[in-house]
């Protein structure tokens, strides 16, 4: 597999550089981090690169951190070596130069709560997301369908073919999606090994591997419904407080994310505990076993994923092109149900996903009873895995989710 440069994120990473000092890139491991700091033409023509998983060169920050700090630099898996950020927050002080510090790591900087009062007031965060499907199909020339549907609500002129099972359990990151699916299993089994053990226990403690892989299973298990943390515990075997600690563990290493509730509307019965999603669709099916989606297999779990699919995807969209965007969901206790929520300034869209190939008049109750509920709601978005977007009327509109992801 050859390396896979984030193209949609240099546009967004160029931005940040122009009017900030400090720019964090954090994201999933193997997500291209180290590819596009290594490889993006402007910046390897002007800033070293140096990277902490190098023992040298952790050994020379920790010993005398200023000494990295020469010229433009990036420095890769920064979170190995605090004592380098309060060097930063000196230079920054002494002379600030917008663009001169380009950090990164697989620990989301901006959870750590030393690193960010540390570099409060001089650095922008950005996410890097698993590859987007437009990313991987090499199709990132157009602006995204999303962005343009988000200022003008209006049909495709396309038709293009639904998502495939596979892509769903293939996920987004490069050496899984990009790879023969023969040897996918293996690489994930690695990944959790290699990389999510010793990057968590470099930011924490875990004092029962065990327990706490057992819980990342039963959290696979549970991605895209309400996040229930006592019931996790239980069945991990787990107390409230390390229950507490290992989900936050989770989510600083980009594994899962917690997806807020929109509350805006008027409603009393609104549900405000957050969704718990994993980052990425295919380390999540290999870590529940699921290794085939044909319907009739656990078709709960199969639409969880493809949720979790068009969930990443969302993500990854809106931090690159619409990055002051804010993606949530919807749900009035035990009745209507919204899987995701956008607002971008004045305009919301809400998106239903639907992994199957039709729908129903029953489908769209959830979507109906938003736009009731929210009238400012631009439009309401049924995404299901068919072929035709077709106008519903009353800003409703049925959208293949492959139209959708575009």
């Amino acid at each position: 597999m050859t390396d896979y440069l984030p193209r949609e994120m240099t546009g967004r990473l160029a931005r940040a550089m122009a009017v900030l000092p400090v720019v964090v890139l954090s994201g999933l491991r193997q997500a291209g981090k180290s590819t596009l700091l290594r490889h993006e033409s402007s910046l390897a023509a002007t800033h070293d690169y140096r990277t902490l998983d190098e023992f040298a060169t952790l050994a020379a920050a920790q010993a005398d951190p200023d000494s990295l700090l020469a010229g433009p630099v990036v420095i890769d898996e920064v979170q190995r070596c605090p004592e380098l950020l309060m060097a930063i927050k000196r230079a920054v002080d002494s002379e600030r130069r917008n663009g001169h510090y380009v950090l990164s790591g697989s620990a989301n900087l901006a959870l750590l709560g030393h690193v960010a009062e540390t570099l409060a007031g001089r650095a922008g965060y950005l996410t890097l997301h698993p590859m987007a499907r437009r990313e991987r199909r090499g199709e990132t020339e157009q602006e995204p369908f999303l962005t343009r549907f988000l200022r003008d609500p209006a049909l495709p002129g396309d038709v293009l073919p639904p998502l495939g099972d596979d892509e769903v359990l293939a996920g987004g990151l490069p050496p899984a999606c990009l790879a023969p699916p023969d040897g996918r299993a293996e690489w994930f089994r690695a990944y959790v090994q290699t990389y999510v053990e010793r990057d968590l226990r470099q930011i924490s403690q875990i004092t029962d591997l065990v327990a706490f892989r057992l819980l990342a299973q039963l959290a696979a298990l549970r991605t895209g419904q309400m996040l229930n943390a006592s019931a996790l515990g239980r069945e991990a075997r787990l107390t409230a407080t390390t229950t507490a600690r290992y989900l936050d563990l989770l989510e600083t290493s980009f594994l899962v994310r917690r997806l807020p509730p929109h509350l805006r509307n008027r409603g009393s019965r609104l549900v405000k505990t957050p969704k718990l999603y994993f980052t990425d669709s295919g380390l999540a099916a290999h870590l529940a076993g699921m290794d085939n989606l044909s319907p009739g297999t656990d078709d709960a779990l199969r639409g969880a994923l493809y949720e979790t699919y068009v969930g990443q995807n969302l993500a990854a969209l809106l931090e690159c092109h619409r990055p002051d965007a804010r993606l949530s969901y919807w749900q009035e206790q035990g009745r209507h149900e919204v899987d995701f929520v956008i607002e971008d300034g004045a305009r919301t869209l809400a998106i239903e996903v639907k992994a199957a190939s039709h729908f129903g008049p029953g489908d769209l109750a959830g979507l109906r009873a938003f736009i009731d509920r929210a009238p400012q709601v631009n439009a309401g978005i049924l995404a299901y895995n068919g072929e035709t977007s077709v106008s519903l009327g009353d800003r409703l509109w049925a959208i293949s989710l492959a139209q959708l992801l575009a």
